[in-house]
């Protein structure tokens, strides 16, 4: 055989074995959702996994260390004092509504509880050890992403960026338990959940690299942020990958007293984006931040948001087994 024959047939076995590699990474996968339930059956897990899934609580509690800084915390203070329940709509409270639910994912025997973000309003030291008293109470393992509220003292001097990166370290830190704030990943009953910081809006360099390692990896996965990815015809809310996000979109700086949006997303805002949709081992997306439940389908995968947990509400997500 010629040399040319022979390298057209290196060439097409090459093709054919990364085209049977590509079609194992891609997994088979079934979704359904009721309410507050999430179903995912998949061929790429062997065990039930269960999360709960929490964003949104909004705990407002402080006590004389919040005293130097009202000046900065004193709007979100005053809010969410008074809410009304999800399902029954009798009266509640961020923290009854959190300790209700901490205390079903216990009853449920949920594996792991997701924590995305505004669980507190401020970065005030009292609601971070309340989360950490009733989470150690609970004996559930659970894991923690920040959420735009968690670090934003209204008003104080700074970028977001330092901003953020100073509160995390001074007062949310033991929410991450010592994981890397900006992006972590950990692994149960095979399946890789990862955590992300897109509080701000923004992608970090060191967050897209984060993603495409784990895309590379073939191992099943579950993204968890605060703010969600864009979806068609949804709003600049939904904004990490928005193209309509940026200064001329962003109605809430006054109010919230902090830097105005940049110009729009950087290049690695949609490399992150296009990235994550498109990873074949990707299993779902979650996230808070709009305060609503809501589902959108992109490239085939979900993305889910939930319900603010000042109401009581959460996701009970159940990970299984897909049956041929």
């Amino acid at each position: 055989m010629k040399l040319t024959g022979r390298i057209c047939l290196l060439c097409m076995a090459l093709l054919y074995a990364m085209a049977a590699d590509a079609g194992k990474s891609r997994h088979d996968v079934v979704y359904s959702c009721t309410g507050e339930q999430v179903r995912i059956y998949s061929s790429a897990v062997t065990d039930t996994l269960c999360i709960f899934v929490i964003a949104d609580t909004h705990l407002w509690l402080s006590d004389e260390r919040e005293d130097a800084f009202r000046q900065f915390s004193g709007r979100m203070a005053s809010a969410y004092h008074e809410t009304k329940h999800f399902r029954t709509g009798k009266k509640t409270n961020p923290e009854e509504a959190f300790r209700q639910t901490v205390a079903l994912a216990k009853k449920r025997g949920a594996d792991v509880i997701a924590l995305l973000g505004d669980i507190v309003s401020y970065p005030s030291e009292r609601g971070v050890e309340l989360v950490q008293e009733v989470m150690q109470e609970a004996g559930i393992p659970y894991y923690y992403t920040c959420g735009n509220h968690d670090w934003h003292y209204e008003g104080m001097e700074g970028t977001s960026y330092e901003l953020r990166k100073k509160w995390r370290e001074l007062r949310l830190s033991p929410l991450f338990q010592g994981h890397n704030p900006i992006a972590y990943g950990v692994e149960h009953k095979g399946v890789r959940l990862l955590f992300l910081d897109t509080s701000d809006y923004e992608v970090e360099s060191a967050q897209l690299e984060f993603i495409r390692k784990e895309a590379r990896s073939r191992k099943p996965f579950i993204v968890f942020q605060h703010i969600p990815l864009y979806a068609p015809s949804r709003s600049v809310a939904y904004g990490i990958g928005h193209p309509e996000w940026g200064a001329a979109t962003d109605g809430g700086y006054k109010t919230e007293r902090r830097n105005r949006w940049p110009e729009g997303h950087q290049k690695t805002d949609y490399d992150f984006y296009e990235t994550l949709v498109n990873a074949p081992n990707l299993i779902a997306t979650f996230a808070g931040h709009v305060h609503l439940f809501g589902t959108d389908i992109i490239n085939g995968k979900p993305h889910f948001t939930v319900g603010p947990n000042f109401t009581g509400a959460y996701y009970e997500v159940q990970v299984m087994p897909k049956k041929k």
